[in-house]
């Protein structure tokens, strides 16, 4: 979609504009510990299936998980799986997912697997892969794994096995490497920082990768315990770094979440600064810079805000569907570096391969040290536009745009607005949920408009 304001928005999620795969979703396979396919039994003959397409002649798997109670559970099936179908398994513990990613690359592994369910709470899980590179799978290696799902378990004989071994202290390297991607020489001395990790994957390559840069760090969020993590603190829940930032008189706060893709920011005010916000001062410093190569890439749910402000400073936006792997995929199409998503997932391909927290939080750290400017003055110049969604339950899936009344109603509601605002109705992937999204100058005239066509389309539907 081409950048400037849209005429009107309606978004298909990848599951329901393509085949729909049976157990991978967007981002690997997910759902409720116990409850098919988070089991024992799937989780290994999904090692089984993976093992046959991505490594059919043997080679190395890195297995990297998040805190919950269940990745051991999945970790133990996983590797059980890969060494009887004769790969070898290289085991790290609680990592980071692009730390993962990283590692796979770096240690030459056929690909990589991470055991987490991101932002949300212990009682879920996941399992999704990396290939060689430190990419995610195409489509078409996530459809070839589901068809050997269904096949016998594979063991091989004594001979040809693999072999597994933990590599729990090479997380350094990892931490060398978010180090790496700041300015040669750059400290954070004499900086005040509470960094909240979400009791999850980045509990201890966090703080110790700021504190090694020499940054005072009030740790919270830092103490897992197997059904803590995402609980009320990390980027979804970032309301106690909000209290704590103002309180210890830090000058900014970091919020990740569980698996460490995610990142939120809090001002030293305890003002939330979130992935719009912080694509926009990425994209401001490496335009200053002369590294900013092509348009930033959002979303379609990327504030309309972000939009005008780049826009004054003559860089070009583009947006595409939600899901941060068609932020990435667009990136690589268009030869660009930056993009990503108002919940946080940040791409900045001219330092590593994958959404990364903790480098994005680097990056801004960077632009601060830079510029000497707190990070509330950079935020400024970016005003957000109100914001309203409202999910309407459906009794089907239906093309919104494809009823006359809808499509009749978005017409009106486009006319009110003008060149000020947005209309987006986004189809949900998983249930028969339409949201619809209004963005205007004021909130009140986002609620009216939205409240309309939620009732128009509630009809509909």
């Amino acid at each position: 979609m081409r950048s400037g304001w849209p005429r009107q928005c309606v978004l298909l999620t990848r599951r329901e504009t393509q085949l729909a795969n049976k157990y991978f979703g967007t981002d690997g396979v997910r759902g409720k510990v116990g409850e098919h396919p988070m089991t024992v039994d799937f989780a290994l003959r999904l090692a089984s299936a993976a093992a046959r397409v991505l490594a059919p002649e043997g080679g190395t798997v890195l297995i990297g998980k998040d805190t919950r109670l269940s990745g051991y559970m999945f970790e133990s099936a996983l590797e059980a799986g890969f060494v009887a179908a004769g790969v070898n398994v290289n085991m790290m513990g609680p990592l980071p997912t692009p730390a993962v990613a990283y590692m796979t690359r770096k240690l030459n592994c056929n690909f990589g697997v991470v055991i987490s369910a991101s932002h949300n709470h212990y009682e879920d899980n996941g399992i999704k892969f990396f290939d060689g590179t430190g990419g995610k799978l195409s489509d078409e290696l996530e459809a070839q794994i589901e068809e050997q799902i269904e096949q016998p378990v594979v063991t091989c004989e004594s001979q040809r096995l693999g072999r597994a071994q933990r590599l729990d202290r090479l997380r350094t390297q990892y931490q060398d490497f978010c180090r790496s991607t700041l300015p040669a020489g750059m400290t954070l001395d004499g900086m005040k920082i509470v960094v909240d990790c979400a009791n999850g994957a980045t509990y201890k390559v966090g703080p110790r990768t700021l504190a090694d840069l020499g940054a005072e760090i009030v740790p919270i969020g830092c103490s897992p315990n197997g059904r803590n993590i995402n609980d009320g603190c990390g980027s979804t829940a970032p309301e106690l770094l909000q209290l704590t930032v103002p309180g210890v008189r830090a000058q900014i706060g970091i919020a990740l979440d569980g698996d460490g893709d995610r990142l939120v920011l809090v001002d030293s005010l305890g003002r939330l600064v979130d992935g719009d916000q912080i694509l926009y001062i990425l994209a401001c410093a490496r335009q200053s810079a002369g590294r900013l190569r092509g348009p930033v890439v959002g979303t379609l749910m990327s504030n309309y805000g972000l939009e005008l402000a780049l826009k004054e400073r003559g860089i070009g936006f583009e947006r595409v569907a939600v899901g941060d792997r068609h932020v990435l995929s667009r990136l690589r199409q268009v030869d660009a570096t930056l993009g990503g998503e108002t919940s946080g997932h940040i791409l900045c391909l001219d330092c590593t391969t994958t959404g990364d927290g903790l480098i994005s939080a680097l990056q801004v750290l960077a632009v601060m040290r830079e510029t000497g400017k707190s990070l509330a003055e950079l935020t400024a110049p970016m005003k957000k536009l109100p914001q309203v969604m409202i999910n309407v339950r459906t009794a089907r899936r239906f093309d919104p745009m494809a009823v006359p009344a809808v499509r009749a109603e978005v017409e009106l509601v486009r006319a009110d607005l003008g060149a000020t605002g947005r209309v987006v109705l986004r189809a949900s992937g998983t249930e028969p949920v339409l949201r619809v999204m209004v963005e205007a100058p004021e909130l009140p005239v986002a609620k009216r408009a939205a409240e309309r066509l939620a009732e128009v389309v509630k009809g509909a539907g």
